[in-house]
């Protein structure tokens, strides 16, 4: 890898910072920088990153926080095994299986925390109602998550519509390849070994 030249890289981070939108933030600014808002030294950071890395074809995931703890963790696994050993007090949902039979999994939801539907309301819509108003297309159009703002992630401002992509099963295609794909199933298949989960 090539010496870095720092007194370069400071005066072309300054000279990107200078044409990014800008918020002030309580106490510093925030640059939005492709799609999202962060500190002058995140920008810096990723910026620097790109100009000496280059990802592979082959590259599932090039970089990532590098301390996240559940990088290393099997909390799915981990989930799953405790809702075959206590499924009264956790209830393990499959997004396919969900989006599959939306009512149906409303009405095991309800029942897992003790308010299940009446006769009344099954047959009166009340399933179907719970259904709409959480459904993704009504969940994304919501005023709060088309245009409003969260500073949940690491206290950087994050645009609530960024949470939302298709909502769609299978849109993982939209994202990785099919050899990304093969290598992402085999981690997969591996940690779940043995568990009884399927996917």
């Amino acid at each position: 890898m090539a010496e870095i030249n720092h007194d370069a890289a400071e005066e072309g981070d300054r000279q990107l910072l200078s044409t990014l939108p800008k918020k002030e933030r309580m106490w510093k600014p925030f640059f939005l920088y492709r799609g999202c808002w962060l500190t002058p030294r995140a920008v810096t950071s990723i910026t620097l990153l790109q100009s000496q890395f280059a990802p592979r074809p082959d590259d599932v995931v090039l970089a990532t926080f590098p301390n996240w703890h559940y990088m290393n963790k099997d909390h799915v696994r981990g989930y799953w095994e405790q809702s075959v050993a206590e499924p009264h007090r956790v209830l393990f949902l499959k997004y396919d299986d969900m989006m599959a039979d939306a009512g149906k999994h409303v009405k095991m939801i309800a029942e897992f925390l003790r308010v299940p539907f009446t006769g009344e309301e099954v047959s009166g819509g009340a399933v179907e109602e719970v259904v709409s108003r959480c459904s993704f297309e009504n969940l994304k159009s919501l005023l709060v998550n088309s245009s409003g703002v969260s500073d949940r992630i690491g206290g950087m401002p994050m645009e609530n519509s960024s949470y939302f992509r298709a909502g769609k099963v299978g849109d993982w295609k939209t994202h990785l390849t099919e050899e990304m794909a093969k290598k992402l199933d085999c981690i997969v298949e591996e940690k779940l070994r043995g568990s009884g989960l399927t996917f």
